[in-house]
């Protein structure tokens, strides 16, 4: 058997996947295909063009293929993540699929097990031996695929996930005698959503620090680079796509780490909840079973034990306020890196940035000149699906009718598909940045163009020295007519204010006046480490 797996689930699969059936090889099969390449005539694995195919044949083809498309396969799943996309995500499914889902339930469910045994009213689980707490820990150390199919297959019977995973732990168990004794205290006074929001809490924690922060890191180190390396290197700016007062390259992508740095900052600060207090958040059954124990400090302790922070005021369910905050953080950092794929694109439609190419790689069907900024294309397509499930998100959990419904029961599921787009994009950018080439010419050239951009400093001198009208004269002098570089200095010539001034005006070109650009850009880590 080889195991296909899934962000969103895994599923065993016969090997080999499957396969289709070809005609046999004909002498004169490439007679009538006199436009296939010499590398495929004659080859028996090709494609056979047919002009008309009758209903009583498309059926046949759909009868066919029934089968094959009942395994789930990377040419069968319904979402890309799990197919097309399966090698840049699947360092995601340990925590964000149905068996990181599975894996979490039996880690918590463990965990208060062993809980129960430190409670000293709780006369009827005792302490365990460490042979016992070996033993309970190994199952969650070892916990596999199989044993996952083997909960999935339980609840084919049970129709219900949680309970399939407390009746997968009291057969799992029966074979240590210590444990063995206490079955019935696995998923003692807990609702479903007991289990299922510190699994949860835990799925997106592990996620966020194991897999999306270090690539978040990656992109905003990655930009600092770009800053500092080309801190010096002048640039025209654009302001309602006409030209405005220059910059340098590396002060814009100095911008985008700190704001990028800023939201990855809100989202490593956003606590990740769990509740524990059953049913309807009272702790009803507890009290009822040992009323002598501190109920909310027990459920504090455990929470807190899992590396969650404790919420002690919900109905049924973790209210999901945090995971709301959580998702929004993702689509605002989502939203910058949209912008920065925009500019970086426009920035290669310019001729600002030469791409890197890569031997047989082709950039369009028919035009063999073309090398298109294909990593920031994909990268803002998949933040946009992305930011469309994270929204949906955020917005809905927070609403639950009266003490609990179950609406965010299904939406939970497709957590991953949020993060999992967004981890696509993030790879693609990263991607995209490492086949940039800075060309400068182009960016001088634009420049040297465009000695209109002057006309903010000389009015701004003017107006220090009391000359009239300055902003009026510039914009009649300037507006709407070819200004060259013998003009401005005409300009600057005749005009009355003190020759420092005039000196210091007729040293100015449009690579020069670039403010404080460079200090910014090469400052920027500093600004980065702040944050």
């Amino acid at each position: 058997m080889e195991l296909i797996a899934s962000s969103s689930t895994f599923c065993p699969v016969a090997t080999p996947p499957p396969t289709f059936s070809f005609p046999p090889r004909s002498s004169s099969s490439t007679a009538s295909f006199p436009f296939l390449p010499p590398s495929l005539r004659g080859c028996a694995c090709r494609a056979i063009l047919s002009t008309h195919t009758t209903q009583k044949e498309k059926n046949g083809m759909l009868g066919a293929r029934s089968s094959d498309l009942d395994q789930l396969s990377g040419l069968t799943a319904l979402s890309p993540l799990d197919g097309r996309y399966w090698g840049k995500v699947k360092e995601l499914a340990p925590f964000m699929s149905e068996y990181g889902l599975i894996y979490y339930r039996v880690l918590v469910e463990i965990k208060w097990l062993l809980k129960l045994s430190q409670i000293p009213e709780i006369v009827e689980v005792p302490s365990f031996s460490e042979d016992a707490k070996s033993y309970l820990q190994g199952v969650i150390d070892g916990f596999s695929v199989s044993d996952a199919l083997e909960i999935k297959n339980i609840e084919k019977v049970t129709n219900h996930d949680v309970k399939a995973v407390e009746y997968f732990l009291k057969q799992k168990c029966q074979s240590n005698a210590e444990v063995a004794k206490v079955l019935e205290f696995f998923h003692f006074a807990c609702t479903s959503e007991d289990i299922n929001n510190l699994a949860h809490g835990l799925m997106l924690k592990e996620a966020m620090g194991s897999v999306m922060f270090p690539v978040m890191d990656k992109i905003i180190k990655s930009l600092c680079n770009m800053a500092k390396d080309n801190a010096q290197v002048p640039m025209l700016s654009r302001t309602h796509g006409q030209p405005a007062s220059p910059t340098t390259l590396g002060k814009e992508m100095a911008i985008f780490a700190v704001r990028l740095s800023r939201e990855r900052k809100e989202l490593s600060q956003v606590e990740f909840l769990g509740k524990f207090a059953g049913a309807v958040g009272n702790y009803n059954a507890h009290v009822v079973a040992y009323p002598d124990v501190n109920w909310p400090q027990i459920a504090e302790e455990f929470v807190k034990s899992l590396g969650l922070s404790f919420n002690p005021y919900v109905p049924q369910i973790e209210t999901h306020d945090y995971m709301a905050k959580l998702f929004h953080s993702l689509v605002q950092f989502n939203n910058i890196l949209i912008d920065f794929d925009r500019d970086v694109w426009g920035y290669i439609s310019l001729g600002y940035f030469k791409q890197i190419t890569k031997a047989g790689e082709i950039g369009s069907s028919t035009m063999p000149h073309k090398v298109n900024p294909i990593d920031f294309e994909n990268s803002e397509g998949n933040l946009g699906v992305a930011n469309g499930g994270l929204s949906h998100l955020s917005m809905k959990l927070p609403i639950s009718r009266w003490q609990r419904d179950l609406t965010d029961s299904t939406v939970l599921r497709n957590m991953g598909v949020g993060i999992g787009h967004s981890l696509l994009a993030y790879k693609s950018t990263l991607q995209g940045i490492g086949k940039l080439q800075v060309n400068e010419a182009r960016l001088s050239e634009d420049l040297k163009q465009c000695w209109e951009v002057l006309a903010e400093p000389i009015q701004t001198v003017m107006r220090r020295y009391g000359v009239p009208e300055p902003y009026e004269k510039l914009k009649e002098h300037t507006r709407g007519r070819a200004v060259t570089k013998e003009s401005i200095r005409d300009f600057i010539e005749g005009l009355d204010i003190p020759e420092a001034a005039k000196t210091n005006l007729l040293k100015l070109t449009p690579d020069t006046y670039i403010g404080a650009a460079v200090e910014l850009a090469r400052t920027v880590e500093h600004a980065v480490d702040l944050l």
